[in-house]
Formats: structure tokens, sequence, C-alpha cells
């Protein structure tokens, strides 16, 4: 994971339940990572039998922002039983993280997830990176930072790659084919400062606009289907991780 601090993997053994796994996310995942940009790390634990079955129930979501060693870093996982309502709803950042392939802690667990993310795949899934767009968008209009643009460009391109493949690319280097000539200038210049402002680019907003509608029309004719069929499935997966006590079914 060439960028990347080297001791997050000390980071991910330091966590209080063990972990399904630990991927990272963000603009590394992206393709356009800055020298300054901080660090997500994403993942799943698995809550004991004892925290989920009685009165007191272990937490569902942990979270923690910090700095080590210069570097800003954002971690966030769920238990495994959340995670997974969360694949099966839609969510396109949960299968973004469970597919990521910046790996920093994996497990047999994690490697049913990744064998069954396939099956959670929905043209549904496109109203979620719509949605995502029009965030960032709106954000890109009232600070002109280059950041919030270049997101946009990325969940329009891997929103319009799922719904045409069913194949989930994240990282928009890989996807300059979607957009317009100038992603890759426009990338270069992220790598320079994490909240550096946008040139001025002619027809920024037509092009926004017109891949909009290119992500619209594949979402309506996408071969995926209407519903997740991998329910059953995962349940017997998380049955098999508690009982078990951690990340080995």
């Amino acid at each position: 994971m060439t960028g990347l601090p080297g001791f997050l993997g000390e980071v991910v053994a330091e966590q209080p339940y063990p972990l399904a796994f630990a991927t990272v996310s963000g603009a590394h995942l992206y393709g356009f990572p800055s020298a300054d940009s901080d660090v997500d790390l994403r993942g799943a634990h698995v809550l004991p039998v004892a925290e989920v079955a009685g009165l007191r129930h272990g937490p569902e979501t942990l979270e923690r922002a910090w700095t080590r060693d210069g570097v800003e870093m954002d971690l966030v996982t769920h238990d495994l039983a959340k995670f997974c309502r969360l694949l099966l709803s839609r969510n396109g950042y949960v299968l973004e993280q469970v597919l990521s392939p910046l790996v920093v802690a994996s497990s047999p667990v994690h490697e049913e997830l990744t064998a069954l993310a396939p099956g959670c795949v929905t043209r549904h899934h496109a109203h979620h990176y719509l949605g995502f767009a029009r965030t960032q968008w709106r954000l890109f209009t009232r600070t002109l930072e280059l950041k919030p643009l270049l997101y946009t460009f990325r969940v329009l391109a891997s929103g319009i790659h799922l719904m045409r493949t069913g194949e989930l690319v994240a990282d928009l280097t890989r996807l300059y084919g979607y957009g317009p000539a100038y992603l890759p200038e426009l990338v270069a210049l992220k790598a320079e400062a994490e909240h550096g402002h946008s040139p001025s680019v002619l027809g920024l907003e037509a092009d926004v606009e017109r891949m909009t509608a290119e992500l619209e029309a594949a979402r309506d004719a996408s071969p995926l289907p209407e519903r997740a069929t991998a329910a059953d499935a995962l349940h017997d997966l998380v049955l098999r991780a508690r009982l078990a006590g951690g990340v080995s079914p």
C-alpha cells in the first residue's frame, strides 16, 4: 500500500473486538490522495455473544479520530450484523469498504463477505451514487474546492460502471473514460494539496449534468437485479462468526 503509513497494522491490532476486516477508504481508495490526506480506516468487528444476547448490548459502531506521527487518522467499524444489514440496504459506502483492495486486516469472514458482496448489488445502488454526487456538487459550488469536485466525478463514474457491468471500481484513475478529458489534470492538482481550489474549467457544470444523466440511464437499463440475493448467506455468516466468538466461522 504505497503512500500509506506503516503503522496501520498496529492500529487495527489495538481494537477492542476481533476485526473481520479493516481496509483503507477515502481519497487513497478513490485514486487521488494528497500528501496531507488523512487516512480513513473502515471495517467490521464481531461482538461476542455475551454482548448481544443479554440486556447489555455492545457497541454496534466504534468511531475514533486522532493524529499519529503527524498523520490524521479516522477509524470506523460496525459490528458484523450491522455491517451486513448495511450491505443489504443499497449502501455504496460499505460495499466499497469490503471490496477495497487496500486491505490492512483480513480474515475468513472477510473472504466470505467479499465473495457474497456481488449478491448484494442491485440497480438501486444508483440512488446512493446519485445522492452522493448531488451532495458533493453542492459542496463544490459553495467552496470551489477541488476535493468535492473530484468526489462528484468519482461517484458518478463509479455508479455508471457499476450499473453497466456489475463491477465495483472506486478508483477514479481507472474510470477516466467515463469523464471529461481534464480529469487527469485535476487529479494531479489534488496530489499537491488536500484542500486546494479548483482551476476554472470550461463546461464543468455541463459535464456533471451529462454524467448524471448517463448514470440515470444506466440505472434504468441495468441488468442488475431489483433485490439483493445474499441475505440468507449473510445471516448464516453472522451466526457462525458470532458463535465461534470471533472471525473464523
